[in-house]
């Protein structure tokens, strides 16, 4: 709604100071408004990754319970997501520790600096921001009694795995224009047990990878016009998007 896209990002920036230094003291949350932004800041670069409150405690000169006490504040205030890692009893070895994501894009852009469409495309956060919104809109939506993400050291990993009316669903997140099916996802498939794996990306098309993998356009997902965890084929060739 604003007039431009600088507008918009000067409102945005004004957004966030007014939050930490008017809004959190009324709350009674005493931290000084310079090191919750300087934290928040933080958490937007590690957008989309795995949490480490070592590296976090020591980029802040604070310790790891003041680092994960600040994370766990903001979580609270619905500002960022810890997605939780879902452990299954495999033998191999599994990421344990969350990950963290500005639930907010247009806050996460600001806190990135970023002023502009041309800006956040050009910038290696991109992927992540895209990942971020579609596991939003997916949560949103769909309302599964738990989410999850989950990844093992040896590279398979899924960045959504949700359970819903007593079955597993997968969900795959690309910023590509044609997604393909990968070995992570088959992983995923035999290891999780998953009822059914979509990919949503920010295509027009909807298309199916296998029996029980179908790419599906997120703006289908964020209107109503897909169902997510809808199983079998769509009867649709697949066909590159241009």
């Amino acid at each position: 709604m604003a007039r431009s896209e600088q507008a918009s990002f000067v409102w945005r920036q004004q957004f966030i100071h007014t939050y930490l230094e008017r809004d959190l003291p009324q709350l009674g949350i005493t931290i000084p408004a310079p090191t919750l932004l300087r934290f928040w800041t933080m958490l937007a670069h590690y957008h989309g990754g795995i949490w480490n409150a070592a590296e976090a405690a020591r980029s802040l000169g604070s310790t790891e319970p003041t680092a994960r006490r600040y994370l766990d504040l903001l979580a609270g205030l619905f500002m960022v997501r810890q997605l939780q890692p879902w452990h299954e009893n495999l033998k191999k070895r599994q990421v344990k520790a969350p990950k963290v994501y500005v639930r907010d894009s247009g806050l996460l852009h600001a806190l990135l600096g970023l002023a502009s469409e041309r800006e956040i495309l050009s910038h290696p956060k991109v992927g992540a921001s895209w990942e971020g919104y579609a596991i939003e809109e997916t949560l949103r939506v769909v309302r599964p009694e738990a989410a999850y993400f989950w990844a093992t050291h040896t590279g398979a990993e899924l960045d959504l795995f949700l359970l819903k009316g007593g079955r597993r669903y997968g969900v795959e997140v690309k910023f590509q224009d044609a997604p393909r099916l990968t070995a992570s996802m088959r992983i995923a498939l035999a290891d999780l047990r998953l009822e059914h794996l979509t990919v949503l990306y920010p295509g027009d098309l909807r298309y199916d990878l296998d029996r029980r993998v179908t790419v599906v356009p997120l703006a289908q997902l964020a209107s109503g016009k897909a169902d997510m965890v809808a199983t079998g084929p769509t009867k649709r060739k697949r066909r590159r998007v241009t």
